[in-house]
């Protein structure tokens, strides 16, 4: 391996090794009643009420990630993400009502979350001054979005099911399915492994 190889990944290393800010930043959100499991990497991210949020253990949170409780102050926690969840670069959870991320699922950068719309109705007034329907979203275990999602109110993405980039789910979605498209339809299901030993063949 050539030297200069050697120090880069040295210095890579090294630079996650000693960067405390992480840390800093996790320590600074619990005081205000965020919770962040065990080696829950938090870089910077917003966050407009802290108690509503809560992580889960071994989670990567990469910045400029948005968690929004729109609205005044109200017990939490609602936002609520498992373990092992990673969560990309500009995703945005605008909730009013509640969002639940399930144990080793993957978003990518720029999803968006929004658990609630307006009221369409003419001739109501404004459509600022008007209700705000709300309806929970949930993605259930080993859930994978790409980059772009949308997913709006009411929707549950089974366990295993995979969203491709830039779609908007309106509607719920069994579990391992394929889903793509603006508004999001099924194209496809995962591949089932026959067996145990299938699975282990295909990851060594």
């Amino acid at each position: 391996m050539k030297p200069g190889v050697i120090f880069q990944k040295a210095a890579f290393r090294l630079r996650r090794q000693v960067d405390i800010r992480p840390v800093i930043r996790k320590a600074w959100w619990e005081l205000q009643g965020a919770r962040f499991g065990k080696g829950t990497v938090v870089s910077e991210v917003s966050i407009t009420w802290p108690h509503q949020v809560a992580v889960g253990a071994n989670c990567i949170l990469e910045d400029d990630i948005f968690f929004k409780y729109d609205g005044y102050w109200q017990p939490g926690p609602s936002i609520v993400l498992g373990d092992r969840v990673f969560v990309g670069k500009g995703c945005e959870f605008n909730i009013r009502c509640h969002v639940e991320i399930g144990s080793d699922c993957l978003i990518a950068s720029n999803c968006k979350f929004i658990d609630h719309n307006h009221e369409m109705t003419a001739g109501l007034g404004p459509m600022h001054s008007l209700l705000c329907p709300e309806d929970p979203i949930v993605l259930e275990n080993d859930v994978w979005l790409g980059v772009n999602v949308i997913v709006l109110k009411g929707v549950t993405i089974g366990e295993g099911a995979i969203v491709g980039a830039s779609a908007v789910v309106t509607k719920s979605i069994a579990p391992f399915e394929i889903w793509a498209g603006i508004p999001a339809r099924k194209i496809g299901e995962r591949p089932r492994a026959e067996s145990a030993r299938s699975y282990e063949t295909l990851h060594h």
